[in-house]
């Protein structure tokens, strides 16, 4: 398989399994070079760049935890090193744990939103300042911010900073033509979803969308790949929520 080269970056963080793995093989069909971000799946990340190197796709894995700013300036520096100057970035890093607002512990409190807001505001900062005019962010919410269930308080919280961020920073990269938008997933089968959830907890979920599946990576992957391409340029500082019409 040979892939079209269209001479764009792109970089996608969390991209070493589940939906940003998908992303990252999605976009890479599409012609894009990609930087598959990690913060500790190495084997992963690699066993990924292989995978779409032998596909004819120029890819990287490139190390950093995205709460940390530095990591993420380096994350950045290496991408324009080895690729070129990043056109679209893909902000998937992120962490689940459902636990009851009153019995969250400061860590987990400070993990989710270390990883889930500063991760996102590390990198929309840096892509600032290097971005190519008309590229594309895409950034990740989550379409449980919308059902409000029990359990979810902490993470909806963090979704939310997410969206702000959106719609904000698509406003303040005026003159640029950088699109900012956001993705919301619905239920998906990864582990990010599946661990911790019993078969019973995951067929009510499943049964939730009027279309009665659960979604996959792929069908997050296409809108993703949307959101990067020429044909999205008229869409800007949207939430667009996946999830078989659950919400």
């Amino acid at each position: 398989m040979t892939t079209p080269q269209n001479n764009q970056v792109a970089i996608v963080t969390g991209a070493s399994r589940g939906i940003g793995a998908e992303v990252a093989r999605r976009l890479a069909r599409d012609g894009f070079a990609v930087a598959i971000n990690y913060a500790s799946s190495s084997k992963e990340a690699e066993a990924l760049v292989a995978e779409l190197s032998a596909q004819g796709a120029n890819a990287i894995a490139v190390k950093a935890n995205v709460a940390d700013a530095g990591e993420v300036r380096a994350m950045f520096e290496t991408t324009e090193q080895q690729l070129g100057k990043i056109d679209v970035l893909v902000n998937n890093a992120g962490v689940l744990k459902t636990v009851p607002l009153a019995d969250t512990s400061d860590a987990l409190y400070d993990q989710t939103f270390e990883i889930n807001v500063r991760g996102t505001f590390n990198t929309l900062r840096e892509a600032a300042a290097r971005m190519n005019e008309g590229g594309r962010i895409v950034n990740f919410s989550s379409t449980t911010l919308a059902l409000n269930m029990p359990g979810y308080a902490v993470y909806n919280a963090t979704k939310a900073a997410v969206e702000a961020f959106t719609h904000v920073f698509a406003k303040e990269l005026r003159g640029r033509h950088i699109t900012v938008n956001a993705v919301a997933p619905g239920p998906i089968a990864t582990s990010l979803f599946l661990d911790g959830k019993t078969e019973e907890q995951i067929k009510t979920f499943a049964n939730m969308p009027p279309l009665q599946r659960l979604g996959q990576p792929e069908d997050i992957a296409a809108l993703v790949s949307f959101l990067a391409s020429a044909d999205a340029g008229w869409v800007n500082g949207q939430i667009l929520r996946a999830n078989g019409g659950v919400a």
